[in-house]
């Protein structure tokens, strides 16, 4: 198969629809919470902790501070591979490119035949800086364009204080990224389940397609995978300038939390203790389920006395059962709505505070048409109103 065949393709609906719930989520917080919702230690040069699906901070140190952040830029050449190739499984020859790579390796050579997806596995499980340029090289021709590519998405998830200039993560001028930019492209990267599939393998092998026929035994460097219950991912990093840098995650009763530590000596022990608290502690709770406001109103000149109202978003929010204690609903409503109104018709809003921090703000709605007295009716109340003299 020619090397030099292109799979690229424009971004998925899924990732348009992603980038699209990420932006809807902070048009609903108002005011940013405090970073750390828990008490933690942690003496990474910077660290962040984000619950994915409304990356809300739950504990940071450092997290805007721009830094080099090793392998961990893996993460973001796997999710622009995975969105970018037609044909995952198709075979294709080794760029000569990426023979040679130095750094961790999947120790590619002239000849060797592997798939796109083989491939992430070794750019995923064992860090192989070859295969992060042969995947580039196959899906957009060159690592220059590939990169390219990358920071692309990068400003299509939303964060700000991002670059890649490679695809691999090794030391260079122009490659940087946060603490809390790589959780949220972590947090991206999570809902797509070829991702979550090939960062959560804890072994596999991959089989050259030339006549040799060798196999690779890949084991993942993520020793949190074998230790820490419920971890899913993600990914290790370490080169002089960046110090040890560790992504991990962690799925617990419905809420997936991911750790970023950057230039941390401890990464493992320490990620595993924070990813174990912040588990521990915070649950996502559905707060439109504890609206408490009369959901009819009167009505004036209408055919009913009354018309029911609500609200039509949910809101998902993790808190600890503290602040949870702690919250505050404000609800601003008519005592009457006038006749005629129609069904979606806005007639208030309701505001969930966090001590004095804005967490949601929803508007209510009519939940039905309400239709203005007839005619007859108002003959009625008009003659019903006179009062008649007693005859003497």
């Amino acid at each position: 198969m020619k090397s030099e065949k292109l799979c690229r393709v424009g971004l998925g609906v899924v990732a348009i629809l992603l980038c699209v719930m990420f932006v809807a989520i902070g048009l609903h917080t108002s005011t940013p919470l405090p970073a750390n919702a828990v008490q933690l230690s942690c003496s990474a040069k910077a660290c962040a902790v984000l619950e994915t699906s409304t990356l809300r901070k739950l504990f940071a140190h450092n997290e805007d501070v721009k830094l080099p952040m090793a392998s961990t830029t893996k993460i973001m050449t796997a999710i622009t591979t995975i969105e970018n190739c037609q044909d995952l499984d198709e075979k294709f020859e080794i760029s000569p490119k990426a023979v040679g790579v130095s750094g961790t390796s999947l120790y590619l050579r002239k000849g060797d035949i592997f798939s796109t997806r083989e491939l992430l596995y070794g750019l995923m499980l064992v860090s192989g800086n070859d295969a992060s340029v042969a995947i580039a090289e196959h899906v957009a021709g060159s690592t220059s364009e590939f990169v390219t590519m990358m920071n692309d998405l990068a400003r299509k998830i939303g964060v700000k204080n991002t670059h890649f200039a490679n695809t691999h993560g090794l030391d260079e001028g122009g490659h940087y990224t946060t603490a809390y930019d790589l959780a949220c492209i972590t947090a991206y990267a999570l809902e797509n389940e070829t991702f979550r599939n090939i960062v959560g393998t804890k072994n596999t092998q991959i089989v050259n397609g030339n006549e040799s026929g060798e196999i690779k035994y890949l084991r993942n460097k993520n020793k949190l995978l074998h230790t820490l219950d419920g971890c899913i991912g993600v990914k290790t990093g370490f080169t002089d300038d960046a110090g040890r840098c560790l992504v991990s995650a962690i799925e617990k009763d419905g809420v997936r939390i991911v750790c970023v530590v950057l230039n941390c000596g401890p990464m493992f022990p320490e990620s595993a203790e924070i990813l174990k608290l912040c588990a521990e502690k915070f649950k996502l709770y559905d707060l439109t389920q504890k609206y408490d406001f009369n959901h009819t109103v009167a009505v004036k000149d209408g055919r009913v006395q009354t018309t029911q109202i609500g609200t039509t978003e949910q809101f998902v929010y993790p808190l600890t059962e503290d602040e949870l204690s702690r919250l505050k609903f404000v609800y601003t409503l008519p005592e009457v709505v006038a006749a005629p109104t129609k069904k979606g018709a806005e007639v208030g809003k309701v505001e969930i505070f966090l001590d004095n921090n804005l967490l949601f703000s929803e508007k209510i709605y009519t939940m039905e048409d309400v239709k203005p007295k007839s005619v007859l009716q108002r003959m009625k109340d008009f003659f019903g109103n006179w009062d008649v003299e007693p005859q003497v």
